[in-house]
């Protein structure tokens, strides 16, 4: 089935979104919003101020610009670059150092920045503090030591080496390149940030709609299609090629019915093709999924029944994961099952199916109470938290 990432504008209670929509056919997969008047701080790189170190929590908190502390923990500190240090040979109040944007703030919770700072390409990531060389766990193993062997004379004690799941059979050439483009641009701001002042932004992340692209898994994407010139403008410019979608009698986001899968993403119930449905509640501290049989209605082989609709369930579930960008912990409270073998199963299909998910996503366990723990990834905003502000 054909992969195609949409790039589009979107304006919903006048507020302008840049849209970006990767679909599976006809099926959403991803949907990030982002708002044309309001910027990203999102791997965006900053001189920043030490205003508080918390030694119960064993983190301190960074100011990137008056009155903005992040949360920053001392267990990854390792070999930060300070711009001005204070003398002592541990991080201090009053420090100035280097530091990225790695997390939004979410909810009540501020803006994560980290030390180690990364130069993200497409094919590879440069990172400052780690400096190692580490191939994606996606690849399969061949790929996996073939890579290894290409960039092995490329290790070296400055930076570390990360190859992206994009870099599979592409050209050397094009992966030297990046190479090469990725280390100017890290020797470039190592050498102007210790003359930089405080708050100072050494490096500005290129709009999210641009990063989500170089994290797209590339060999699996058949086209990357907008409506919108600037936006046509910026993709082709970045390196990638985009189709231009011009019809005036049917728009793109209406021939993909882009605003209706938004709202069904927006709603609590999510109706299955068994007549059973999902509850999805996000709270202050996780997000709780419930599963019910609903208009299903089995007369005879009960459990085999209720199997059935949780492996339903569990498709649907990790999906909406991925459509919501539904993040930290998430419990599952599937239909009960009497016998281990269900249970195992289940478990196992819910494993494989979040292996396709593009942010890591790990099943923990199941309870005795027959509650499913999940944990994924924080990086963005939920889709929900993404569209908070409008009026």
């Amino acid at each position: 089935m054909e992969t195609k990432l949409l790039i589009t504008k979107l304006i919903r209670n006048h507020t302008t979104y840049i849209a970006t929509a990767l679909y599976s056919g006809k099926k959403l997969l991803e949907l990030y919003l982002e708002p044309t008047e309001q910027e990203s701080i999102l791997n965006n790189i900053y001189v920043g101020r030490v205003k508080d170190i918390v030694k119960n929590l064993n983190a301190a908190f960074i100011e990137i610009a008056p009155g903005k502390p992040c949360y920053y923990s001392l267990e990854d500190c390792h070999n930060p670059l300070y711009v001005k240090k204070i003398n002592s040979p541990r991080m201090v109040q009053g420090d100035e150092v280097v530091v990225q944007v790695v997390k939004e703030n979410i909810k009540t919770k501020p803006p994560k920045v980290s030390t180690n700072l990364t130069f993200t390409g497409t094919y590879l990531v440069l990172t400052t503090e780690n400096t190692s060389l580490g191939i994606s766990r996606k690849l399969p193993d061949e790929e996996r030591e073939r890579l290894k062997q290409l960039l092995e004379p490329y290790r070296n004690d400055k930076f570390g080496i990360v190859v992206r799941t994009n870099a599979a059979q592409v050209e050397d050439t094009k992966i030297f390149q990046e190479y090469e483009t990725l280390k100017q641009e890290y020797e470039q701001l190592m050498q102007n940030a210790v003359h930089r002042t405080c708050f100072s932004c050494l490096k500005k992340s290129p709009p999210e709609f641009l990063s989500l692209l170089k994290d797209v898994h590339q060999a699996e994407l058949n086209e990357i299609i907008t409506d919108d010139p600037e936006l046509f403008d910026q993709i082709n410019a970045a390196g990638f090629h985009a189709t231009f979608y011009e019809d005036k009698l049917l728009s793109l986001h209406n021939l993909y019915s882009l605003e209706t899968r938004l709202q069904e993403a927006l709603n609590e119930r999510v109706w299955l093709k068994s007549g059973g449905y999902l509850v999805i509640q996000p709270t202050e501290a996780l997000t709780v999924i419930d599963v019910n049989s609903g208009k299903s209605i089995a007369k005879k082989k009960v459990q085999e029944h209720y199997l059935k609709i949780n492996l339903e369930a569990a498709e649907e579930i990790a999906h909406q994961l991925r459509l919501r960008n539904i993040s930290g912990i998430i419990i599952v409270d599937f239909i009960d099952m009497k016998e281990q073998s269900a249970k195992d199963e289940l478990m196992l299909h819910l494993k494989q199916l979040v292996k396709k998910d593009s942010v890591p996503v790990q099943v923990v366990d199941m309870t005795r109470l027959n509650l499913v723990e999940l944990t994924r990834k924080k990086v963005r905003k939920s889709l929900a938290e993404q569209i908070e502000g409008e009026n």
